[in-house]
């Protein structure tokens, strides 16, 4: 059945992903409101709406009393439409933990919840009050009501972050979460503690822990280095990093190891899951001839034709494989084998190497050797073909 969904801040960082979610359900019909929007349409929608999820607000006012006005007394008004017109409507509130606060923006988001509380006793309306934590996710505006996106923008451009106390505390909710629990509550089912409904998914860490996590993400351009993304808080972290880049800023250049035979660049290295390379061949060019103890690669060829010769150390036979970006397939080098990759082409032939450890120079873990066995003086014992 269609719904038709009221949310109000539409246009505010939780409004505008929300609605970006909402947008996306072929049994949902939106409708918006936002300080842009005239007045007299307020009451309107309201009364049009199947549920609504009131999340306009004020927390960075130019005058003390507008805390009263943009969040109490909106929020009544809210209520008050409803009440009158003898509806029970679905309300979902975003709150803060700054309500429980003895400061002014605190006292005004506590009269909010007050009021939307009292509709639904008066009404049986199903109401859903969310106190949020810190919040941070994509479209965050810095220096306005998210450390986070202030973190992340400042660190992206090269400005100056202020760190009162590095061990201070934080919790904090990422935004797809908190849009998660919304739904959840649309759907009737949310996750409760007490009266009030929370975000299941938190994540805890300090001032001093999240502003040294993305100062790495923005030193992972020259290192090539990118966290292990395994850790949830790393992974959403980085993502709202990444939202936060100047817009000139999307690109960066990786240095490339040119000589006659072609070229290669590093292009990832992670902590635990290896490090991602791009080789390129000139035509008729070996690359390769050594061996690992313990190192192993997987080789992807993406362009271009060539094969791909094994031998085993102390062993005669040679193994080769054809390669080429016209039959993508994975080609593992298994360690103990000297190995080599040869263009067999006439363009440059690329490959995609990913080794299981990131590059360690004072232990590189690469011995020479040829791939033709050592002690024949003139061809190696006959191939073994493989596909």
């Amino acid at each position: 059945m269609m719904k038709t969904i009221l949310v109000t801040g539409a246009n505010g960082f939780v409004g505008r992903n929300l609605c970006a979610t909402l947008r996306t359900r072929v049994d949902v019909e939106l409708l918006t409101f936002d300080v842009e929007d005239p007045q007299g349409a307020f009451p309107v929608r309201i009364l049009a709406a199947s549920a609504i999820v009131h999340l306009a607000g004020i927390n960075r006012p130019e005058r003390m009393e507008d805390f009263r006005t943009g969040n109490a007394e909106m929020t009544a008004r809210m209520v008050q439409i409803l009440e009158e017109a003898g509806r029970a409507t679905p309300l979902i509130l975003s709150s803060s933990t700054q309500a429980a606060l003895d400061n002014p923006y605190g006292q005004s988001k506590l009269a909010a919840e007050n009021a939307a509380f009292a509709y639904g006793q008066a009404t049986g309306a199903p109401v859903f009050v969310f106190r949020l934590p810190n919040l941070f996710g994509k479209w965050c505006r810095p220096n306005y009501n998210s450390v986070v996106a202030t973190f992340c923008h400042n660190i992206a451009r090269g400005l100056p972050v202020q760190i009162n106390d590095p061990e201070a505390p934080l919790r904090l909710a990422y935004i797809d979460d908190v849009i998660e629990a919304f739904m959840q509550a649309l759907a009737g089912t949310p996750t409760r503690d007490g009266r009030f409904c929370v975000v299941p998914v938190t994540h805890q860490t300090t001032v001093g822990g999240l502003v040294d996590q993305i100062r790495a993400f923005q030193q992972s351009r020259s290192t090539l280095t990118i966290p292990a993304m395994d850790d949830a808080f790393t992974r959403k972290l980085y993502s709202t990093y990444l939202s936060a880049l100047p817009t000139d800023q999307f690109s960066y250049p990786l240095e490339m190891h040119r000589d006659s035979r072609g070229f290669f660049t590093e292009f990832i290295k992670t902590p635990d899951r290896g490090q991602v390379s791009v080789n390129v061949s000139r035509p008729g060019i070996t690359k390769g001839d050594h061996w690992h103890h313990t190192k192993n690669e997987k080789f992807l060829v993406v362009s271009g034709t060539g094969i791909i010769r094994f031998r085993r150390l102390g062993t005669q036979d040679v193994i080769e494989y054809r390669v080429s970006g016209e039959k993508l397939e994975v080609v593992d080098i298994p360690p103990g084998y000297t190995h080599s990759i040869t263009n067999l082409g006439e363009t440059d032939m690329v490959t995609i190497m990913w080794v299981n450890e990131a590059f360690d120079r004072e232990h590189p873990d690469t011995w020479p050797e040829e791939v033709r066995p050592m002690n024949c003086s003139h061809t190696p014992a006959r191939p073994r073909w493989k596909k």
